[in-house]
């Protein structure tokens, strides 16, 4: 129960993480601002905002149920990493606070789904918002890749939870969303505000999250996957 306690706070701190990392800040608040600019009355404004959220949401779970469930559906996949997902763990962790960092960058491109995204923004339909958030979610930069793939799979795999850890993943990507519709709801100047000093918190955050990954990482590296001091002899 403590394990799966701390997966879910894992999953939901890596969401947080991701929406305030810079590529998707500003994407959100570019959307969203967009968005708002097409519609004259505060309800459809935060009814927008909530479908965007929805549509980030079903596409950060859908992908993640994707790639969880296919990788567990495949009976050589599946026992591999049911052997070895621990001692991977480590390298994985690694190359996570590598990009954290910035020390390393992923080819990541994202150009296409953002072009495909804007069009449909065009539309002021609340279900062409949620399609905005869907698209969004899908164009990944190194740094939210990373978070994703890196940190969410391999948790979602280790604490068997396909659905859930996801879930909250897509909550915690959601949480600035909320603020910047209110924010727009009340000025334009605070979003300037907001954004600006949101970025300065994420350099810290990511920092000090890319040093615990690093930390832990480095740990598991050398004692699970290289079976230093004994202990990962007994895995």
């Amino acid at each position: 129960m403590t394990e799966l306690l701390v997966a879910m706070g894992g999953a939901f701190w890596l969401g947080f993480l991701t929406s305030i990392s810079p590529c998707l800040l500003a994407t959100n608040v570019t959307a969203i601002t967009f968005i708002s600019r097409r519609l004259s009355s505060p309800r459809l404004v935060a009814a927008s905002g909530a479908c965007y959220m929805v549509g980030q949401a079903i596409g950060f779970v859908l992908l993640a149920l994707l790639v969880t469930t296919s990788l567990a559906s495949i009976p050589v996949v599946s026992q591999v990493l049911q052997k070895y997902l621990f001692r991977l763990l480590g390298p994985i962790l690694l190359v996570v606070g590598l990009v954290l960092f910035e020390w390393l960058t992923l080819p990541v491109g994202r150009g296409r789904l953002k072009g495909w995204a804007q069009r449909f923004g065009r539309s002021g339909a609340l279900w062409a918002t949620m399609l905005l958030g869907l698209l969004f979610a899908m164009s990944f930069c190194p740094t939210t890749a990373a978070l994703f793939f890196g940190g969410l799979i391999p948790l979602s795999l280790k604490a068997e939870s396909h659905v859930l850890l996801p879930l909250l993943y897509a909550i915690g990507v959601s949480v600035p969303v909320v603020f910047i519709v209110l924010l727009i709801q009340t000025s334009a100047r605070l979003v300037g505000r907001f954004v600006t000093r949101i970025s300065l918190l994420e350099w810290w955050m990511r920092r000090a999250t890319g040093a615990l990954f690093l930390g832990v990482g480095l740990y598991f590296t050398l004692v699970y996957t290289l079976g230093l001091f004994g202990a990962g002899q007994t895995l």
